[in-house]
C-alpha cells in the first residue's frame, strides 16, 4: 500500500511539474528567468502557507529540522534545487523549444541515480539498473528528435538535472519535517533571494504575469515538490524519480496541445520505451537480514508496515499521520526498498 501510494504521488507530483514546462516558455516573454524561478518558489510557499497555519502541531507548524544534519539536507536542497536548478532551466529553456527542454530534462533521472549510488548508499538491483538504462534512451532519442537545442542551451538543462539529482537525494533524507514544511521553507528561502537576484540583474515592475507566475509556482512547485518529498520517503529517491520521469511527457502533451509543437513516430516509441522501462523498475526485488539502530525521528508513517508498532488508543492501523517517535532496534528480513528506514549498506551485492 506505502508503494502503491508513493508511485500515486509521483505521478501526480510529475503531471504537474512536466506543465510548468511550456507554460514558463510562455511567461519568459515577459519576465527574466531569475525573476521567473523566483516567483515560482515563492508561488509554492504562499499556496502551502494556510496548509501550515492548519496544522495541529501549533508548536512545530513552521519548524526546522532540530539536528544540524538534517538542516544541512534542507540547505542543499534549498541551494540545489530552489535557487541554482531553475535558474539553469529556464536559462536553457530560452535557448531551445519547449519540448525539446521537457525530454532533455530525463537527465535528472541518471543524475539522481549515479549520485545515489555513489553518495548516499542507494542500493540498485539489475533490474533497476536495466529500466533507468531504458529512460535515458528514452530521453536521448527525443532529445535528438527535437533537433537538439544549442550547445549553451543543453549545457544549462543537464546543469539544472544535476542540480535537481543533489536536491531529490538531499530531500529523501530529510525527516524531523513533513513535507509540507521542507518545501515551504524552500519555496520562501529560494524564492526571495532569486526575486532580489533577477530584479538586481534586471529591474522590473510587478505585472499580470507575475500572478500567472505565482500561480504557477503553487501548483507546479508547491503541491508537486510536497507531493514528490512523500514520494522519495517511500520509494527511494530514484525510484521515485524513475516515476517523476514521465513529467516531460506531460510537457510535450500541453506543448502540443497549446503552443502547437509537433508529434513525432520518435516521440511515440520513446513513450513506449518509458512506459516499459518503469513496469520493469518494478521487477526489481530486494531482501535481506538487516539491523535498525535505535532512532527517533518524524516522518509520515502507518502501523501496519512492520516498522511502527508505537499504540495511538483507538486509531486504526492503516491510519497515514506524522509526529515525532522512537524506534528500538530491531534486526528482521522482509522484501524492502531504500525508505528512511531502510539506507543500510550492501557491500559488493548488486542483486
Amino acid at each position: 500500500m506505502s508503494r502503491r501510494r508513493g508511485i500515486l504521488q509521483a505521478l501526480l507530483s510529475a503531471a504537474l511539474f512536466g506543465v510548468a514546462t511550456p507554460v514558463s516558455k510562455r511567461l519568459l516573454a515577459d519576465i527574466s528567468p531569475q525573476v521567473l524561478a523566483g516567483l515560482f518558489y515563492l508561488g509554492a510557499a504562499l499556496f502551502l502557507f494556510p496548509t501550515l497555519l492548519r496544522s495541529k502541531s501549533v508548536g512545530t507548524r513552521f519548524g526546522l529540522p532540530k539536528d544540524p544534519r538534517n538542516r544541512l539536507y534542507l540547505l542543499g536542497a534549498v541551494f540545489f534545487g530552489g535557487i541554482l536548478g531553475p535558474v539553469l532551466l529556464l536559462a536553457g529553456l530560452q535557448l531551445a523549444q519547449a519540448a525539446s527542454v521537457s525530454m532533455l530534462l530525463n537527465l535528472e533521472t541518471t543524475a539522481t541515480a549515479i549520485l545515489a549510488l555513489l553518495l548516499f548508499r542507494e542500493h540498485l538491483g539489475r533490474w533497476a539498473w536495466l529500466g533507468n538504462a531504458g529512460v535515458v534512451v528514452a530521453g536521448v532519442l527525443l532529445g535528438l528528435e527535437g533537433g537538439q537545442p544549442g550547445i549553451i542551451g543543453s549545457l544549462l538543462v543537464a546543469g539544472a538535472a544535476i542540480a535537481w539529482g543533489l536536491d531529490n537525494n538531499l530531500t529523501a533524507l530529510i525527516d524531523g519535517i513533513t513535507p509540507a514544511q521542507s518545501t515551504f521553507w524552500k519555496g520562501l528561502i529560494a524564492g526571495l533571494t532569486n526575486l532580489a537576484i533577477g530584479l538586481m540583474l534586471m529591474p522590473s515592475t510587478p505585472a499580470l504575469p507575475w500572478v500567472f507566475a505565482l500561480a504557477v509556482g503553487g501548483l507546479s512547485y508547491g503541491v508537486s515538490i510536497t507531493l514528490y518529498i512523500s514520494s522519495a520517503q517511500s520509494l527511494g529517491a530514484t525510484r521515485s524519480q524513475m516515476v517523476f520521469a514521465t513529467s516531460p511527457f506531460f510537457g510535450v502533451a500541453v506543448a502540443l496541445l497549446w503552443l502547437g509543437e509537433s508529434l513525432s513516430l520518435v516521440q511515440v516509441a520513446a513513450f513506449a520505451l518509458i512506459a516499459l522501462s518503469l513496469a520493469v523498475l518494478f521487477l526489481d526485488t530486494h531482501e535481506h537480514t538487516h539491523a535498525h539502530e535505535p532512532v527517533e525521528h518524524a516522518h509520515s508513517h502507518r502501523h501496519d508496515d512492520g516498522h511502527h508498532d508505537h499504540e495511538h488508543p483507538g486509531e486504526p492501523s492503516s491510519l497515514r499521520h506524522s509526529h515525532e517517535h522512537d524506534h528500538e532496534g530491531q534486526v528482521h528480513a522482509h522484501p524492502h526498498w531504500p525508505d528512511l528506514h531502510h539506507r543500510h549498506s550492501h557491500g559488493g551485492d548488486s542483486s
